[in-house]
């Protein structure tokens, strides 16, 4: 990561919205951050990844979803590498004002996808 975890006030705030969720837990591994539900991936912070210069939320949608928010606001989303084709998609935390209540929205969203039914059923969006 450019800054440390714990300066980066992106990061901390991300960190904040998906532990808000059930069960969740936290993994910093390098340049990305892995926020999890009993093991399963939901959500990855990244921040220069593979060097590309870029800080974003990346989440699981629903299938096809993905390729319509990349494709009607390009400058804020994209389909991220390895994943994006599996139905993820990344919302770039690096340009302009974030809009903390789609960034929960979008965690909350990836969660109910992610984790088993019973903790996905119980969930509201987390507070940004």
């Amino acid at each position: 990561m450019t800054q440390p975890p714990a300066e980066d006030r992106r990061l901390v705030r991300v960190t904040k919205i998906c532990l808000a969720l059930p069960e969740t837990a936290c993994r910093l591994m390098g340049d990305h951050a892995s926020f999890l539900v009993r093991k399963r991936v939901f959500a990855y912070y990244l921040d220069n990844h593979h060097g590309d210069g870029i800080v974003a939320l990346c989440c699981k949608v629903s299938p096809g979803e993905n390729a319509d928010l990349a494709a009607h606001d390009p400058a804020r989303f994209y389909l991220p590498a390895y994943i994006g084709p599996r139905g993820w998609v990344a919302l770039r935390l690096d340009t302009g004002r974030i809009d903390w209540d789609e960034v929960a929205d979008l965690a909350a969203d990836s969660y109910r996808l992610v984790a088993p039914k019973r903790l996905a059923a119980g969930i509201k969006t987390p507070p940004a």
